[in-house]
């Protein structure tokens, strides 16, 4: 499983079986990737994120955190920094409508 941490009090455990695909996308100086799961999707903005598209591709990456602006100098050129990590959940398409509401 991919753990995601959110924040330091909040993270979100995700189980490799629910997978889906991956999607890099370049942005200007910046990158995107879009890790989708059955149940989640997780967008992380940041540099040099091929490397963790290949650590999921190869089922060997154990956490995600986003850096705080003033660790980004700390990380040697060349090596993933994650800017931002947003947490959407899918809509689950077998989803019974709720009682008393029409």
């Amino acid at each position: 499983a991919v753990k995601v941490e959110l924040s330091a009090e909040q993270s979100l455990l995700l189980p490799f079986d629910q997978f889906a695909f991956a999607e890099l996308k370049n942005e200007g100086k910046q990158q995107q990737l879009r890790l989708v799961f059955a149940t989640h999707e997780v967008l992380l903005h940041g540099h040099s994120l091929r490397r963790i598209e290949t650590a999921m591709q190869r089922m060997e990456l154990a956490s995600l955190s986003a850096l705080s602006g003033n660790q980004w100098s700390l990380v040697p050129d060349g090596q993933p920094v994650v800017i931002e990590i947003a947490v959407t959940e899918t809509a689950a398409t077998d989803k019974q409508p709720q009682a008393g509401k029409e």
